[in-house]
């Protein structure tokens, strides 16, 4: 089943909270963000203040985009398809993501896969999203 473009639906404009404003203003600059821990150098995702791990400080910092598949699930009822899943990103942690850009039957758990970005419709922001390296 090849991937059908679909719209990525989104009213009014995004809330912008300080721990979530530098991940956003990434993705519109094409980069995907993740937090690092200052004290125990692991990284997390989602975003937060202190480290989940340590509870220590964090620092923003790129991520290199590359991930793998962890877990799939195509809803091949929706109109347009579509394929979500968990994807494990090269720096540990693992993401929710959708997958675009490739035939959903070719997926597999274990592929290596690469960040992309679409803007969401009017005033929505710019959203990472997963497709095949």
């Amino acid at each position: 089943m090849a991937y059908v473009a679909r719209k990525i639906p989104f009213v009014g404009t995004p809330d912008t909270y300080p721990e979530t404003k530098p991940f956003f203003d990434g993705a519109a600059d094409g980069k995907l963000m993740v937090r690092r821990c200052t004290s125990c150098k692991k990284v997390h995702h989602y975003p937060r203040q202190l480290c989940p791990f340590c509870f220590g400080d964090c620092a923003w910092e790129q991520a290199s985009g590359k991930a793998k598949i962890y877990t799939i699930s195509i809803m091949e009822r929706a109109n347009p398809p579509y394929a979500i899943g968990y994807v494990t990103l090269a720096e540990g942690p693992s993401v929710l993501t959708n997958f675009v850009d490739c035939d959903f039957k070719a997926l597999k758990i274990g592929q290596d896969v690469k960040v992309t970005f679409i803007k969401a419709e009017g005033e929505g922001p710019t959203l990472p999203f997963f497709t095949p390296a």
